[in-house]
């Protein structure tokens, strides 16, 4: 049944309120721990019972953190990369030029030099050398150092690992591994096909600092001292869990509530050189890190150096930081003018397809490989189905995937190319890349489109809108709001609390920009709250809203506090209406 009678608003979604089960157990929690009702909804949808509320509003690492013994290689791996801070080894750090490689790469060459030691970084070019190791660049690092750690890539790397002769690879990593493993030294990597999956939503970067809670236990026993402070290093862990779009449960919150802590210091050179070109002012926020810093920090492996974001992330240079952030920044403005034209050509081709395909998917000549993923997450997100975008140069084309919740497209990528249809490919539940031959296209994309299917990806519908329930203007303080926020971080399979506000008046309605709309919502007595709709005129929110004719409306989006001028206030940030009966 849909909530508050909307079958269809404004953007034809239904709204879908919270299950009678949710309801009851928000109560019985708002009774006996005396939490505000709204906090209660969001932790009964949570499934947080009473007696667990003080932990889940307050988690800690301590509590949170596995033994990271408990993933396969790892004391191995940490064994292999004490040994070489002990002998003082040449260490080379093969990372893929995302976020994720980034903030992983990072982490170890800050902990590195932290203990006297300068490790050397390679990122492959994207275009030139695409995803993961390669065999020159292997060979090549291997012939001048003891030990090579490839982060965030790796598991799928057999020829190129074999190929690194004379030195030992340790790889840490966290996408879908295939029935071998390379022939590496160690291997760790919670998506391993065997292990038990329970650390599958693990970061790279994740993977990285439990190796580095390891190497500390191993060289404390070693009476080699403690190393560098760790907890300092959250920041990156932080960065890279929310930029990958990692699930925001279990120990990734505390993982992000404590990194946003770290970053809040300003402490690390890249990050606050990249906050203030990025102009933000206001205490970092999961919103921050994935669509203000981690879109800065991927523009250079999208189309600029490959390497740029993880030398920004690691440098402790307050020149050299300011720098590469204003280099990424403008390369992030050249990012979005290309994205633009990649993605009004993808889409119109996806729409001659049909957009209610188990596969939405797009190829063009000369596509650049660095938007691709962007544009495929745009595809996902229009038609809610697992989206492929493609460019295509001379006889091979290298794509993208995005997918939504439920379809697992890495293992259907994955499938794919053990067939034989892919040159390469693999990723994870929720992302994966390819590499195709243009005479193959055609009948791979259907192929994955039949494999999709068998998931259900035919039947998904326009995804409906779920709310945490009711609440009234004048119920939307900002104490209300800072005490939501310890049901936080969200973000991955931990949504911000969302609510509809019914039946409320429109007090005024301006267009700002090209596409946003501010508003004033009034409930005809003492209750008001100041409203922003980003994108409202890109649906038909924004041209009902603006000429609403005195018409009363639901309205449905997640609250926020604006802090302006030095005056905090609560806003909705507003993302569906409908008209009220």
């Amino acid at each position: 049944m849909s909530f508050l009678g909307v079958d269809a608003s404004l953007t034809k979604r239904r709204w879908v309120g919270p299950s009678i089960e949710t309801d009851r157990a928000a109560e019985a929690l708002a009774q006996e721990t005396g939490l505000p009702r709204q906090l209660c909804q969001v932790l009964a949808r949570r499934g947080v019972a009473a007696a667990e509320t003080e932990a889940f509003l307050a988690p800690t690492l301590k509590d949170l953190l596995p033994d990271p013994r408990s993933l396969m290689d790892m004391e191995t791996a940490a064994a292999r990369v004490v040994d070489a801070v002990r002998k003082r080894q040449k260490i080379a750090v093969f990372a893929d030029y995302d976020v994720d490689g980034g903030s992983s790469a990072a982490l170890l060459l800050v902990w590195l030099r932290g203990l006297g030691m300068d490790a050397t970084l390679y990122v492959p070019d994207r275009i030139d050398e695409g995803y993961g190791p390669n065999e020159p660049a292997m060979r090549e690092l291997a012939a001048a150092h003891d030990l090579v750690i490839c982060v965030d890539c790796g598991t799928l790397s057999h020829g190129p690992i074999a190929a690194a002769q004379g030195a030992d690879v340790v790889v840490l990593d966290h996408h879908l591994g295939g029935e071998t493993l390379p022939p590496a030294h160690a291997v760790v990597n919670p998506n391993r096909q065997d292990e038990s999956g329970d650390l599958g939503h693990l970061c790279a970067a994740a993977v990285v600092f439990l190796m580095l809670v390891e190497a500390r236990r191993q060289m404390r026993v070693a009476d080699l001292g403690d190393g560098p402070d760790l907890m300092a290093l959250l920041d990156l862990v932080a960065l890279a869990t929310v930029a990958d779009v990692a699930p925001l449960t279990g120990v990734n919150r505390a993982f992000v509530r404590q990194g946003l802590r770290v970053m809040a210091r300003r402490d690390r050179p890249g990050l606050r050189a990249l906050a203030d070109v990025a102009r933000m002012n206001t205490a970092p926020a999961p919103y921050h890190l994935g669509f203000l810093l981690g879109p800065r920090i991927n523009a250079g492996g999208r189309i600029g150096r490959a390497d740029l974001g993880a030398r920004l992330l690691a440098t402790a240079d307050e020149a050299e930081a300011q720098a590469l952030a204003e280099r990424l920044d403008m390369l992030n403005s050249e990012r979005r003018e290309v994205e633009e034209t990649v993605r009004a050509a993808a889409l119109a081709q996806a729409e001659a397809r049909g957009l209610d395909a188990p596969l939405v998917w797009a190829a063009g000549e000369g596509w650049h490989p660095g938007v691709v993923g962007i544009v495929a997450s745009r595809l996902k997100e229009t038609a809610h189905r697992p989206s492929i975008v493609i460019g295509m140069d001379g006889e091979i084309g290298k794509g993208s995937g995005r997918s939504v919740s439920g379809i697992d497209l890495g293992a259907a990528i994955q499938r794919l190319a053990s067939e034989g249809l892919l040159l390469k490919g693999g990723g994870h539940r929720m992302a994966a890349g390819l590499t195709v031959a243009r005479d193959r296209l055609e009948p791979a994309m259907e192929r994955l489109a039949e494999l999709l299917a068998r998931q259900g990806a035919d039947r998904l519908g326009r995804a409906d809108l779920k709310l945490d329930g009711l609440l009234a203007p004048g119920a939307a303080t900002t104490e209300l709001i800072d005490r939501m926020e310890q049901a936080g971080p969200f973000g991955a399979s931990a949504p911000a609390p969302r609510f509809a506000l019914p039946d409320l008046a429109i007090g005024h309605a301006r267009r700002v920009g090209e596409s946003h709309l501010k508003l004033t919502l009034k409930d005809g007595q003492s209750g008001r709250i100041d409203a922003i709709c980003f994108g409202a005129y890109d649906s038909a929110l924004g041209p009902a809203l603006e000429k609403h004719g005195g018409a009363r409306f639901h309205f449905a989006g997640r609250l926020e506090i604006n802090d302006w001028g030095g005056r905090r206030s609560a806003q909705l940030r507003l993302e569906d209406a409908a008209p009220a009966a």
